[in-house]
């Protein structure tokens, strides 16, 4: 990631930049449902954390994470094309996989397009395991993997009050 690039957390004046990414990154060829409202929702979620890495000139990416009991659930990770393999989303992710396992968080799930080898390779150099296809996840047309990464071994996922 380049030196200028800071990753903070989303402010509420940011969500409409951040569901454009959404749509245009994301979401084509599905609809858009990850609008500016849903985004804000996010930012305001006391269980969830809006994370983006901002240049000076511009968002970089954003990701979306919701935190439950035992796992996590991240939501959304973009990353503009241009800022692609720069280690962008790499410090996105590293940054919420800290916070999850201070948590005690046990695991990170996340569901990405099951025709998407490139975010799949991705995920899996940065430790995230194949789970399951999941046919028709996307609004019925498309299938999606599931992927976790473990914080934890099972054991000490266990041993937690």
């Amino acid at each position: 990631m380049d030196a200028d690039t800071e990753i903070s957390l989303a402010r509420p004046s940011d969500a409409l930049a951040l569901a454009e990414m959404s749509r245009d990154l994301i979401e084509v060829g599905l609809g858009w449902s990850w609008k500016p409202s849903r985004i804000l929702a996010m930012i305001e979620h006391p269980e969830s954390v809006v994370l983006m890495a901002r240049t000076r000139l511009e968002i970089a990416g954003f990701a979306i994470m919701e935190f439950h009991e035992e796992h996590a659930h991240l939501n959304l990770l973009a990353v503009k094309p241009h800022q692609q393999r720069k280690g962008v989303g790499k410090a996105l992710l590293e940054w919420l996989a800290t916070s999850a396992r201070v948590g005690g968080i046990a695991r990170i799930e996340l569901e990405v397009r099951a025709d998407n080898g490139e975010a799949i390779s991705f995920y899996e150099s940065i430790d995230f395991r194949r789970d399951k296809v999941l046919k028709g996840y996307y609004q019925g047309k498309r299938d999606a993997l599931r992927m976790v990464r473990h914080l934890m071994t099972p054991e000490m996922a266990a041993q937690r009050p």
